[in-house]
């Protein structure tokens, strides 16, 4: 006989006014309620629940003497008193030792009407020494006892708990505050290091909900208290930045309802459809380039800015120096003017240092050029006592004197991201550069970066001035310039034309030479600034969309860029830009391509390098591959292939690496196909070479795509070579996404083998792609979306017509490209796919089936149309 358990009514009663309360703080939300008020209600509705559980199972598991034994505390959020609207509730019920026995059923009956109550439940149970010894060992269990509440209970039993942690907490704090920082540094890896990610988690990433609580946690631990307005009163919190925290707070408590209200449920990432819904809703509207969406980001960044800095701040100046250090500092420094004390680690202002840079810009300029020209961090409080001062003035004039120390600064790189980022947090950088103003937490609404305007164009300098110590040709190259505030300068301002009407390289071109003279730049190094930010992505554009092997394509970009120091410079420069889009987006196959380039475009530009031309090169090969022929049995058969080799595939294949293919060709039957591959380390891509014969079967360049996307591979370009006899090598470099590393030899035997089974046994029927999960698709929700196109260029190559297509990736987009291609009857000759986040560019080098160029206009408007209906297709499907 079955049992059917049935819910109290109580429970039922409980779980009702949940619901109702819930609806009522909608409404109150609804009609404008500030985010704290709605917190505290839900608070207050959160509590009356529990607690009134709490006693109904009080009654019913009632043991002598049991309530003076027990405590219900609220810890976390709810003890905080600024919950959610679908935030846990996070509970724990504390006993007398000697209790242990008595109160199992009171916990197990109680967490089981909480959860049937609807209430999501966060449940402990502890004694007080149990709580305490969690709490030294765990930041997680620490911080969140930290916010202790008392519900319910014996009430002197949960303050003696509560008074002994905040004492032991005081007594550790030198143990204990490092271990809160560092989990909260896990915790922003994993969520967002930085303020202005463009998807940000309101409560984990950096600037959100936690960086305020780690405010009040390390409080608690450095102080004894962790409400603001007592740590302002103990002279730990200066006013005017308790005051700034308070409204970003209410603007975050806010901002975080709307998302659970909206969603009714528990949500804290916003996205870009959240953006873009919220941005209307705040009141914004937009103007001349700058979308509603992007002045709705541009508010929540200045609130998380303002409060990543003063936790921060606030870290530093609990966290201290240990007398040792303080010691050894003082006896190892030595002084600068009487003004400054340089240590081993910082430098820091000594008590006449600390008056002359009260409101003196050139002062603070001069302190920050001694720490980059001695590669030393300013200490906390020379900082804090510079960052106070700067915030009580409006207005701060620019001097010469202050002109000359910033140029000082960005010709040097050693602490020159992160002087940069202080002056920006002091609002003084955009004094020096003022289209920075304009780009403060300006978001780059598109697929293609990570962070907003200014926070790119910082990191952009970072890492170029991190390439210093780099073992590579990109630190060869940034060792080389001479002129290294010219590249610091162009990095800057690089991408200061977002945001305004037309052409973002041509604006930024203009507004980086007018911002230069302003500076009193020489006339030579205004033309060199402006001419990197104009050509700011072509470096990128020709490495990744065009033939490397085509000469012409070398020699024009060449022409183009003019000077070796020019193209140090662009290519260094090149490097950092794509590396400061976003973690991980200069692969190694990137790198590959852009190195290429430089190295190639460096030859012809070295007064001290007589370059072969790329016939001289080509004829070379041919000439060696015929003597290592010797007298083969084949020998006929060898010299018409070497006489017939397209002259990419002999400028990019080493000797031995022509001859082993050709060799595996040579007995190879008209009707057959072979296909191998091997992995690439340095590329941390898996090449895979296909030879067969032209007559195999029609389209074999998208057939051949379409077994390596169906398994799993993301394709990084290919290569399509055709021999003599109508043999054909194709090449493809893929990621395989099945493996983090190198995939297992049996993995790149089976798709082997699979790219030959396509072509022997030929289907028509569209490949199975694998579905992948992606949280949203990019052109929906009235995102700004990048427009999908396609374009022609008959100019660059004398043999080939180059289409490149513009388009959001999904899975089996270069099959239905490539499949498109083939039926307007063209054949394709070199494709290079270039990805940027959610955007790819492919490029195809094609011909007719004859082999000529497309120069008839109706012949490229068909070609456009077939390509964009095949997206159009792909995206619905």
């Amino acid at each position: 006989m079955s049992v059917i358990s049935r819910i109290r009514p109580e429970v039922e009663a409980a779980k009702r006014a949940l619901r109702e309360g819930r609806e009522a703080l909608r409404a109150q939300h609804a009609s404008g309620s500030p985010g704290f008020q709605v917190c505290g209600r839900m608070t207050d509705l959160f509590d009356s629940v529990v607690t009134g559980l709490f006693t109904l199972v009080a009654s019913e598991t009632a043991s002598a003497g049991l309530d003076s034994r027990v405590a219900l505390v609220a810890h976390g959020g709810l003890g905080r008193r600024d919950v959610a609207p679908y935030s846990d509730a996070d509970l724990m019920l504390l006993h007398a030792p000697d209790a242990g026995a008595l109160v199992v059923p009171l916990a197990r009956r109680f967490s089981q009407y909480v959860y049937d109550s609807g209430l999501p439940l966060g449940f402990s149970v502890r004694t007080p020494s149990q709580a305490h010894q969690l709490s030294w060992r765990d930041a997680t269990i620490l911080t969140s006892l930290t916010e202790s509440r008392f519900l319910a209970g014996n009430e002197r039993l949960f303050t003696r708990y509560f008074e002994t942690l905040r004492r032991g907490a005081r007594r550790r704090a030198r143990q204990l505050l490092p271990m809160i920082e560092e989990a909260r540094r896990a915790e922003r890896a994993q969520f967002g290091e930085t303020v202005y990610l463009l998807c940000p988690n309101i409560k984990r990433s950096r600037g959100g909900l936690r960086d305020l609580q780690l405010i009040r946690w390390i409080g608690f631990v450095a102080r004894g208290e962790h409400d603001f307005l007592a740590l302002e009163r103990l002279g730990a919190l200066p006013p005017e930045e308790r005051r700034r925290l308070a409204k970003a707070h209410e603007f975050l408590l806010r901002l975080r309802n709307e998302l659970h209200f909206h969603h009714d449920k528990a949500l804290d990432v916003l996205d870009r459809h959240e953006q873009v819904r919220l941005a209307p809703l705040y009141g914004f509207r937009g103007r001349d380039g700058v979308l509603p969406v992007e002045e709705f980001m541009r508010l929540y960044f200045e609130h998380t800015s303002e409060t990543r800095y003063a936790s921060s701040n606030f870290a530093a100046g609990a966290r201290g120096r240990s007398a040792v250090a303080g010691f050894f500092g003082r006896l190892f420094s030595r002084a600068v003017d009487g003004d400054y004390l340089i240590g081993p680690v910082h430098i820091r202002a000594t008590r006449r240092g600390l008056k002359k840079l009260r409101g003196n810009l050139r002062e603070v300029m001069r302190l920050m050029d001694l720490a980059n020209l001695t590669d030393k961090r300013i200490d906390h409080p020379t900082w804090q006592a510079i960052r106070r001062d700067m915030a009580d003035r409006d207005d701060v004039a620019l001097s010469p004197e202050a002109v000359l120390r910033f140029l000082s600064i960005l010709s040097q790189p050693a602490r020159l991201g992160d002087l940069l980022r202080r002056l920006h947090q002091l609002r003084v950088l955009e004094i020096f550069v003022p289209p920075l103003r304009h780009a403060r937490g300006l978001l780059q609404f598109n697929d293609y970066h990570k962070y907003t305007i200014d926070e790119h164009c910082i990191r952009s300098v970072d890492r170029a001035a991190e390439f210093a110590h780099d073992p590579g040709p990109v630190g060869d190259a940034y060792r080389q310039i001479r002129g290294k505030r010219t590249l610091h300068f162009a990095l800057l301002v690089h991408d200061l034309g977002k945001g305004h009407p037309g052409d973002h390289s041509e604006v930024g071109k203009e507004l980086a030479a007018e911002t230069a003279r302003l500076l009193h730049m020489p006339a030579a190094e205004v033309e060199m600034i402006a001419f990197l930010v104009e050509k700011h992505l072509r470096l990128s554009h020709v490495a990744f969309r065009h033939d490397l092997t085509n000469e012409s394509v070398i020699v024009s970009f060449a022409g183009e860029i003019g000077s070796l120091e020019a193209l140090r410079m662009l290519y260094v420069l090149t490097c950092a830009d794509v590396a400061a889009v976003g973690p991980g987006v200069l692969t190694r196959w990137k790198l590959d391509l852009i190195n290429e380039l430089y190295e190639r475009t460096r030859e012809h530009l070295s007064s001290d390098y007589q370059m072969p031309t790329a016939k001289q090169r080509v004829a070379e090969m041919r000439e060696s591959l015929i003597a290592k022929v010797g007298e083969s049995p084949r020998r006929e058969w060898w010299i018409q292939q070497i006489g017939g080799l397209p002259a990419g595939y002999l400028i990019a294949a080493s000797l031995p690496r022509i001859l082993d293919e050709l060799g595996k060709l040579v007995e190879l039957p008209s009707r057959e196909a072979m296909a191998w591959g091997r992995y690439l380390a340095e590329r941390q891509a898996v090449e895979y070479t296909v030879g067969t014969h032209e007559q195999i079967v029609p389209g074999i360049f998208h057939r051949l795509t379409g077994v390596l996307t169906s398994t799993g591979h993301s394709i990084l370009s290919a290569e399509i070579h055709t021999l003599a006899d109508n043999l054909v090598l194709d090449r493809f470099y893929a990621q395989d996404l099945d493996f983090a590393g190198e995939p297992p030899p049996e993995r790149i035997a089976e798709v082997a083998n699979r790219l030959v089974a396509s072509l022997r046994n030929p289907s028509d029927a569209m490949p199975v792609f694998r579905s992948v999960w992606k949280r949203e698709t990019p052109t929906a929700g009235g995102l700004r979306a990048m427009p999908e196109r396609v374009s022609f260029d008959n100019a660059t190559s004398d043999r080939h017509t180059i289409i490149t297509v513009f388009a959001y990736d999904r899975m089996g987009l270069l099959y239905a490209i490539s499949r498109a291609i083939f039926e307007a009857g063209l054949s394709v000759h070199v494709a290079k796919i270039a990805t940027y986040l959610d955007q790819v560019v492919d490029v195809f080098y094609v011909t007719d089936r004859q082999g000529r160029k497309i120069a008839d206009d109706a012949i490229l408007a068909d070609i456009r149309d077939r390509i964009l209906g095949a997206l159009e297709a792909s995206r619905v499907a």
